[in-house]
């Protein structure tokens, strides 16, 4: 659930190009400011936000196969790729305290775009 607050869409162009300078552009920014976060919110180092990150991009690319599967069998792979992500947090090494920080703010952050807050992709107004 935590790795989906990284999902970004690409923007497609017409013909079905999609703009791959703009898509890593916002990846970038997007990075920069939930990396500025975990510093600032879940107290990491830019080593330990850096790596946290790192957990979270490599955990995209499981989510998307689960779209396909029941809603038991996705609830289980998330609660795996969860336990996983915390294996992973621990090897950084990361306190208990530091794990529930990162998790509150990445949280927090998903709960956030899907309101229109911080990370959300609006559309431009015209």
């Amino acid at each position: 659930m935590l790795v989906a607050s990284f999902a970004i869409g690409a923007n497609a162009q017409p013909g079905g190009q999609r703009d791959t300078t703009g898509q890593a552009q916002r990846m970038a920014e997007m990075r920069t400011r939930q990396k500025t976060g975990l510093i600032d919110q879940a107290k990491l180092t830019s080593e330990e936000a850096d790596k946290v990150l790192d957990v979270y991009m490599t955990g995209r690319t499981g989510m998307r196969g689960l779209r396909d599967l029941s809603e038991d069998e996705r609830k289980k792979k998330m609660d795996e790729m969860e336990a996983d992500n915390e294996k992973k947090f621990k090897a950084i090494p990361l306190t208990d305290e530091k794990i529930k920080l990162v998790n509150d703010y990445m949280a927090t952050q998903m709960r956030n775009r899907g309101q229109g807050g911080p990370g959300t992709q609006r559309p431009p107004q015209q």
